[in-house]
């Protein structure tokens, strides 16, 4: 589970590692889906590269539109590159609202009671 905290309206970007231990480079196609998919992103694009003995990072943001916690699955399925398929990985995302920034502040007089 890879957890998002943060403020409402604020955007939170997290880091999935993912290490190649074999000799052949892997390809993974990344898909968000779930309910609150629509509040995740791949910035970097949805296709994955891994060559062979590396590792490589993936940047995964969520930005809070609700107050109530968001919940999505990133899915990272392989594609055959030369014979080679990986496992398919899957990371559950969570995310909950800490607190709330005002966005704006409005001073306003008015008389509490008129006949």
């Amino acid at each position: 589970t890879i957890e998002f905290t943060g403020a409402l309206h604020a955007t939170v970007v997290k880091q999935v590692r993912l290490k190649n231990p074999s000799v052949k480079t892997l390809v993974y196609n990344a898909t968000l889906v779930g309910r609150d998919a629509d509040d995740f992103s791949l910035p970097k694009g949805n296709t994955v590269t891994i060559a062979p003995k590396r590792q490589t990072s993936i940047n995964v943001e969520f930005t809070s539109r609700f107050l109530h916690p968001a919940e999505a699955v990133l899915l990272l399925i392989s594609k055959s590159v030369g014979g080679i398929d990986a496992a398919t990985l899957t990371f559950s995302l969570k995310s909950e609202v800490k607190h709330i920034e005002p966005t704006d502040i409005l001073k306003c007089k008015s008389p509490c009671y008129e006949l």
